[in-house]
């Protein structure tokens, strides 16, 4: 009973192929169609165009200059990070993001990336975050110990953040669920509080899969502010 809990976290398959494939591959196509060549298409790709406008100008918000080079990966994460949280949410599909692997992935590189920004355009003040301006001199092997295993760390803490996030909601889901079925044929009221319950949990989840996508984003890009 326990296992099964878990069976969700993995992609369902039918003699062998993922039905999670075609899902995957038709959602985003559907969540976000390719422009035309008119100014306006319809009132759904002007909400589109409208929401990544907000989201762009609200990432480059603590950001300087050299750091708007950044807008375009910075987007296309965030519609990334968002479009898969969502789709875990539909009927017959595993959320990805779920994964500590694929989290880990995303954001190493990218965590590293903004640390050798750093290094290469100012070494001196990334390399004297380590260290705090008017530390005693005794406290000062430990304080660099300290700040660079807080460094270090920032890559692990971004990727737990969302893996945990996003299981803890599944798994509550699941839970709740279960309790609807095994209560409907014994007590169908207290049944139909927990459909009640589920769904409420159910809106809730799809505002952590957003609130995730933009803080594993928005986190990103504060970092980035420390390295430009």
């Amino acid at each position: 009973m326990n296992l099964s809990f878990f069976d969700q976290f993995m992609s369902p398959s039918l003699l062998g192929i993922p039905l999670t494939l075609l899902i995957s591959l038709l959602f985003p196509m559907l969540l976000f169609p390719s422009p035309s060549n008119r100014w306006i298409s319809n009132r759904y790709m002007t909400l589109q165009l409208w929401f990544l406008h907000l989201t762009t100008k609200q990432l480059l918000t603590p950001l300087n200059k050299k750091g708007h080079k950044w807008a375009l990966i910075l987007t296309s994460l965030m519609t990334f990070l968002l479009t898969i949280n969502l789709l875990g949410l539909l009927p017959y599909t595993f959320t990805p993001t779920t994964q500590l692997s694929m989290n880990m992935a995303l954001a190493f590189p990218l965590w590293l990336a903004t640390l050798l920004t750093g290094l290469r355009n100012q070494p001196t003040i990334s390399l004297g975050h380590l260290l705090p301006e008017g530390t005693p001199t005794p406290l000062i092997p430990a304080l660099i110990l300290i700040e660079t295993t807080s460094l270090l760390i920032r890559p692990l803490a971004l990727g737990v953040r969302l893996t945990a996030n996003l299981t803890a909601g599944h798994l509550l889901i699941q839970l709740i669920s279960t309790a609807t079925t095994a209560l409907l044929p014994i007590m169908p009221a207290v049944s139909f509080l927990t459909v009640t319950i589920l769904l409420l949990l159910t809106i809730l989840e799809v505002a952590v899969a957003m609130i995730q996508a933009y803080v594993f984003v928005l986190l990103l890009s504060l970092y980035l502010q420390e390295n430009i």
